[in-house]
């Protein structure tokens, strides 16, 4: 290896920090290779050549799996040269063997970014400066170019739904019916629609009046909701399913599920109510 070559070196000690830290912000490319290993020596300057065209968005590492064999027993590297590529802390592509330079030039183009996933990267470092309206546009033109970006989608979606133009969020959020920041503001902008419709009820007397209601204890729950207040709602919405679990064609078990949605799968409380829920159910 060149001199230059060595800021590109990773090891069992630095793999945490050097790869898999920095792929939450850039995708990281690993070349694991040896010394003893001719192919290596072939792919090395191709791989190196190709990732300075690519060097706005993909950054690339070296580790010599001679000398740090704990990763390269992680991520099960048998043979030589291997890459793997890495996004979000895991590995999204990879390849083995010393392929020509037009393939691993390929190889990188499935990494990069899009121009529609820049604009909704460039739009969220707006959002965070408080340049709404500079990010708006930037979503809007990522969705003229790829009218199904999530990021794009439930960036835009976010910013209406704040202001109030709830329709034309939903209407966006239809597009990326997967996503599930998409799941959670949809439900948010249902929550706070409805706790605004009974703004002037009491629904919280409603039902501590009529405990075994499913209707009253289903109308409670949802405005301890749309508080954030997810204990409590799951709390009444659960009394409801166990005084009618088939009212309003299961309205309050639909609005559970829900709440799992925006608390996440592998939240405590989630844990907790799927077992409460389904001791009710079953």
């Amino acid at each position: 290896m060149t001199a230059g070559q060595v800021l590109l070196d990773v090891t069992d000690a630095t793999f945490a920090t050097d790869v898999l830290e920095q792929s939450k912000t850039k995708t990281v490319v690993v070349d694991f290779w040896a010394a003893w290993c001719g192919p290596c020596r072939m792919l090395g300057p191709i791989i190196e050549r190709v990732a300075e065209e690519f060097a706005d968005d993909v950054v690339l590492k070296k580790l010599d799996t001679d000398a740090n064999t704990a990763t390269a027993s992680q991520y099960r590297v048998s043979s030589l040269p291997t890459v793997k590529a890495f996004r979000d802390g895991r590995v999204v592509n990879e390849f083995t063997g010393a392929l020509p330079e037009p393939r691993v030039r390929a190889f990188f183009q499935t990494l990069a970014p899009t121009a529609a996933e820049k604009a909704a990267k460039a739009a969220e470092a707006l959002i965070a400066g408080g340049d709404e309206a500079g990010a708006e546009q930037l979503y809007r033109e990522a969705l003229d170019k790829t009218p199904d970006n999530p990021d794009a989608v439930v960036g835009l979606a976010t910013i209406l739904a704040k202001r109030g133009e709830t329709k034309e969020a939903e209407g966006l959020l239809r597009r990326v019916p997967a996503d599930r920041r998409a799941k959670v503001l949809k439900h948010r902008i249902f929550l706070e629609s409805y706790a605004a419709r009974h703004a002037d009820e009491n629904l919280e007397t409603d039902a501590a009046s009529n405990p075994r209601d499913p209707r009253a204890r289903y109308r409670y729950g949802l405005l301890l909701a749309a508080r954030e207040d997810y204990r409590a709602a799951l709390d009444e919405l659960i009394e409801s399913v166990r005084w009618d679990k088939h009212w309003e064609d299961g309205a309050a078990r639909k609005s559970v599920l829900a709440i799992f949605d925006i608390l996440g799968l592998d939240d405590p409380m989630t844990r907790e109510y799927q077992r409460k829920l389904e001791n009710v159910l079953f």
